[in-house]
Protein backbone atom coordinates (compact mmCIF):
# COMPACT_ATOMS: atom_id res chain seq x y z
CA UNK A 1 0.00 0.00 0.00
CA UNK A 2 2.59 2.40 1.24
CA UNK A 3 5.62 2.75 -0.83
CA UNK A 4 8.58 2.77 1.94
CA UNK A 5 10.86 5.54 0.34
CA UNK A 6 10.83 8.43 1.67
CA UNK A 7 10.77 12.19 0.64
CA UNK A 8 13.75 12.37 1.53
CA UNK A 9 14.84 10.02 -1.16
CA UNK A 10 14.00 12.22 -3.57
CA UNK A 11 17.55 14.13 -4.68
CA UNK A 12 15.76 16.49 -6.98
CA UNK A 13 13.79 17.61 -4.72
CA UNK A 14 16.02 17.79 -1.68
CA UNK A 15 18.31 19.56 -4.32
CA UNK A 16 16.46 22.09 -4.41
CA UNK A 17 15.23 22.77 -0.73
CA UNK A 18 18.98 22.61 0.40
CA UNK A 19 19.87 25.03 -1.81
CA UNK A 20 17.40 27.51 -1.30
CA UNK A 21 17.84 26.50 2.94
CA UNK A 22 22.17 27.14 2.38
CA UNK A 23 20.92 30.59 0.61
CA UNK A 24 19.06 31.53 3.48
CA UNK A 25 21.27 30.76 6.03
CA UNK A 26 23.98 32.74 3.64
CA UNK A 27 21.32 35.95 3.90
CA UNK A 28 21.25 35.71 7.88
CA UNK A 29 25.12 35.25 8.07
CA UNK A 30 25.51 38.27 5.72
CA UNK A 31 23.12 40.25 7.59
CA UNK A 32 25.29 39.54 10.96
CA UNK A 33 28.46 40.52 9.87
CA UNK A 34 26.98 43.43 7.37
CA UNK A 35 24.49 44.88 10.32
CA UNK A 36 26.63 43.88 13.36
CA UNK A 37 23.14 41.84 14.45
CA UNK A 38 21.69 38.67 14.26
CA UNK A 39 18.20 38.84 12.18
CA UNK A 40 16.66 35.39 12.32
CA UNK A 41 13.82 36.94 10.24
CA UNK A 42 16.03 36.82 7.06
CA UNK A 43 15.83 33.05 7.52
CA UNK A 44 12.52 33.40 5.90
CA UNK A 45 12.48 36.61 4.15
CA UNK A 46 13.14 37.16 0.70
CA UNK A 47 15.89 40.24 -1.20
CA UNK A 48 19.07 40.12 -0.59
CA UNK A 49 22.35 38.08 -1.34
CA UNK A 50 22.05 35.46 -2.57
CA UNK A 51 18.59 34.71 -4.33
CA UNK A 52 17.32 32.09 -2.74
CA UNK A 53 14.79 31.83 -5.15
CA UNK A 54 17.43 31.09 -7.92
CA UNK A 55 19.24 28.78 -5.58
CA UNK A 56 15.88 26.87 -5.48
CA UNK A 57 15.00 26.73 -8.83
CA UNK A 58 18.60 25.93 -10.54
CA UNK A 59 19.04 22.91 -8.03
CA UNK A 60 15.83 22.01 -8.83
CA UNK A 61 16.47 22.13 -12.56
CA UNK A 62 20.45 20.71 -12.20
CA UNK A 63 19.10 17.82 -10.24
CA UNK A 64 16.30 17.04 -12.79
CA UNK A 65 18.68 17.28 -15.42
CA UNK A 66 21.33 15.03 -13.77
CA UNK A 67 18.30 12.30 -12.99
CA UNK A 68 16.49 12.32 -15.68
CA UNK A 69 18.16 13.58 -18.75
CA UNK A 70 18.74 17.16 -20.48
CA UNK A 71 16.49 16.29 -22.97
CA UNK A 72 13.73 15.53 -20.37
CA UNK A 73 10.09 16.98 -20.36
CA UNK A 74 11.20 17.63 -16.67
CA UNK A 75 14.30 19.23 -17.31
CA UNK A 76 12.66 21.02 -19.93
CA UNK A 77 9.45 22.57 -17.29
CA UNK A 78 12.63 23.13 -14.44
CA UNK A 79 14.79 25.30 -16.71
CA UNK A 80 11.50 27.19 -18.26
CA UNK A 81 9.93 27.60 -14.43
CA UNK A 82 13.76 28.50 -13.55
CA UNK A 83 13.71 31.44 -16.21
CA UNK A 84 10.61 32.55 -15.07
CA UNK A 85 11.69 33.00 -10.99
CA UNK A 86 14.73 34.45 -12.09
CA UNK A 87 13.77 37.29 -14.68
CA UNK A 88 10.99 38.09 -12.16
CA UNK A 89 12.99 38.32 -9.15
CA UNK A 90 15.77 40.40 -11.06
CA UNK A 91 12.98 42.64 -12.93
CA UNK A 92 10.07 42.96 -11.83
CA UNK A 93 10.34 42.52 -8.32
CA UNK A 94 13.86 44.68 -8.05
CA UNK A 95 11.33 47.33 -9.78
CA UNK A 96 8.85 47.01 -6.82
CA UNK A 97 11.86 46.82 -4.34
CA UNK A 98 13.05 50.32 -5.86
CA UNK A 99 9.20 51.97 -6.12
CA UNK A 100 8.93 50.72 -2.34
CA UNK A 101 11.82 52.65 -0.95
CA UNK A 102 11.39 56.01 -3.39
CA UNK A 103 7.57 55.87 -1.26
CA UNK A 104 8.81 55.45 2.06
CA UNK A 105 10.85 58.50 1.34
CA UNK A 106 8.23 60.47 0.29
CA UNK A 107 6.28 59.60 2.93
CA UNK A 108 8.36 60.25 5.46
CA UNK A 109 9.34 63.72 3.88
CA UNK A 110 5.58 64.56 3.53
CA UNK A 111 4.43 63.04 6.64
CA UNK A 112 7.34 63.77 9.00
CA UNK A 113 5.82 63.24 12.78
CA UNK A 114 2.17 61.92 11.70
CA UNK A 115 2.00 58.26 12.34
CA UNK A 116 1.74 58.17 8.36
CA UNK A 117 5.08 58.43 8.43
CA UNK A 118 5.74 55.41 10.43
CA UNK A 119 4.49 52.77 8.10
CA UNK A 120 6.69 52.03 5.97
CA UNK A 121 6.45 49.44 2.49
CA UNK A 122 8.85 46.22 2.48
CA UNK A 123 11.95 47.63 0.85
CA UNK A 124 14.01 44.19 0.56
CA UNK A 125 12.02 42.58 -2.16
CA UNK A 126 13.88 41.88 -5.38
CA UNK A 127 17.06 41.14 -6.30
CA UNK A 128 20.35 42.49 -8.39
CA UNK A 129 21.62 40.37 -11.62
CA UNK A 130 24.40 39.25 -9.44
CA UNK A 131 22.50 38.23 -6.15
CA UNK A 132 20.16 36.65 -8.89
CA UNK A 133 23.42 35.25 -10.59
CA UNK A 134 25.36 34.07 -7.31
CA UNK A 135 21.71 32.20 -6.33
CA UNK A 136 22.20 30.57 -9.60
CA UNK A 137 25.60 29.16 -9.15
CA UNK A 138 24.75 27.97 -5.74
CA UNK A 139 21.85 25.96 -6.70
CA UNK A 140 23.87 24.65 -9.64
CA UNK A 141 26.30 23.46 -7.03
CA UNK A 142 23.72 21.71 -4.85
CA UNK A 143 22.22 19.99 -7.58
CA UNK A 144 25.28 18.55 -8.71
CA UNK A 145 26.25 17.54 -5.31
CA UNK A 146 23.13 16.49 -4.26
CA UNK A 147 23.30 13.73 -7.42
CA UNK A 148 26.94 13.00 -7.51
Amino acid sequence: MFNSNSIFDNRVLVAAFLAWAIAQVSKTILELFKQRRLALSRLVSSGGMPSSHSALVTGLATAAGRTVGVASTEFAIAVVLASIVMYDAAGVRRAVSIQARLLNQMIEEAFQGSPMAEKRLRELIGHTPIQVFVGALLGICVGFLCTA
